[in-house]
């Protein structure tokens, strides 16, 4: 059974060793924390669910439920989608 994504707006979908990763958080962290923005981050790997959806577009933000990116963060462009 499928974990559930925490109830949060901002959640980043990773993983452990992943350095795209490394840098999603930090823009994450960064553009979150500016807003006063709470964040989560869940570890794909922990849920066959997950890896099966993202398993090859790690890191995924997800905002509002939603996937806003993947791969790469554009930090302007996440700060516009949590100010919508």
């Amino acid at each position: 059974m499928s974990r559930v994504l925490p109830a949060t707006r901002v959640v980043l979908v990773g993983r452990a060793a992943c350095h795209l990763c490394d840098e999603a958080r930090t823009v994450v962290a960064q553009v979150c924390g500016s807003l006063e923005e709470p964040w989560a981050e869940v570890d794909v790997d922990s849920d066959p669910t997950w890896l099966a959806w993202w398993s090859e577009l790690v890191p995924v933000v997800l905002v509002d439920g939603a996937e806003h990116a993947h791969h790469r963060v554009d930090p302007a462009a996440l700060r516009r989608a949590l100010l919508r």
